[in-house]
């Protein structure tokens, strides 16, 4: 896996984070795209061995921005192997009373943005016959859940979205499958208090909510060559809230 490079979006914080450091655990040479680098990235940077892990700064709601973005990495590290498309927001609200510029700015950044960066990342990797792309979606997007009805709709949109890519480009040897997390410990669930915390784990199997490790070690496992033969699935890490 030396030099294949691995574009990881939101790669600074979080799921992102810890995906970007299983991956350069695993030897691949990972660029982290965000709009800022923070302190956890940079004290993971120093801490990364096996492979390399690098950042980019870059507004991923820019759209005109995304292909340069692409050429940028080609250009400074290398062909791209894999994309892991993170990066989203989780912006609650009841639909009624949702204001239409969060509405649009929802959409915006958490399916349209991922969409066409993977319409520039993927051409690279069905040139060269091979690939992994990697969504991130969420087991709302086909539960439910009050005051997320837009977060669910762009996060089912991305099922889809993997799903028929996997038709696509599996047959220039790129697989497509995505992710979907249930509640995961990140700055996403640190608004509810200890109650809501404990009554969402309360209603999984294994009685807790998941940590980004959990979520980034099925992502690295799907981006490994382990995984060559899977493609256009829905991996559920959610410590069995839907089961």
């Amino acid at each position: 896996m030396s030099g294949r490079v691995v574009l990881v979006t939101g790669g600074t914080r979080g799921i992102g984070l810890a995906t970007a450091v299983a991956l350069a655990g695993d030897g691949f040479h990972v660029v982290a795209v965000a709009r800022r680098r923070s302190e956890a990235f940079a004290a993971a940077s120093a801490g990364v061995s096996g492979g390399s892990l690098h950042f980019i700064p870059c507004d991923l709601g820019e759209l005109d921005r995304l292909q340069q973005l692409v050429q940028t990495i080609r250009r400074e590290h290398g062909p791209l192997y894999g994309l892991v498309a993170n990066a989203a927001i989780g912006t609650p609200g009841l639909l009624a009373t949702m204001p239409d510029a969060e509405i649009g700015r929802l959409v915006h950044l958490n399916t349209l943005s991922p969409m066409l960066l993977t319409k520039y990342a993927m051409r690279g990797m069905m040139a060269a016959g091979a690939g992994r792309i990697v969504t991130i979606a969420s087991i709302i997007a086909f539960t439910g859940y009050n005051a997320l009805s837009v977060y669910a709709a762009t996060k089912a949109s991305m099922i889809g979205f993997t799903r028929s890519l996997a038709r696509e480009a599996g047959r220039l040897g790129v697989t497509v499958n995505a992710v979907a997390p249930g509640f995961v410990e990140t700055e996403m669930t640190e608004s509810m208090d200890e109650a809501q915390r404990e009554r969402v784990a309360a209603r999984s199997a294994l009685r807790r909510l998941v940590a980004p490790e959990d979520v980034a070690s099925a992502v690295a496992y799907l981006v490994s060559d382990k995984a060559r033969n899977i493609t256009g699935t829905v991996m559920t890490v959610d410590a069995g809230s839907t089961a």
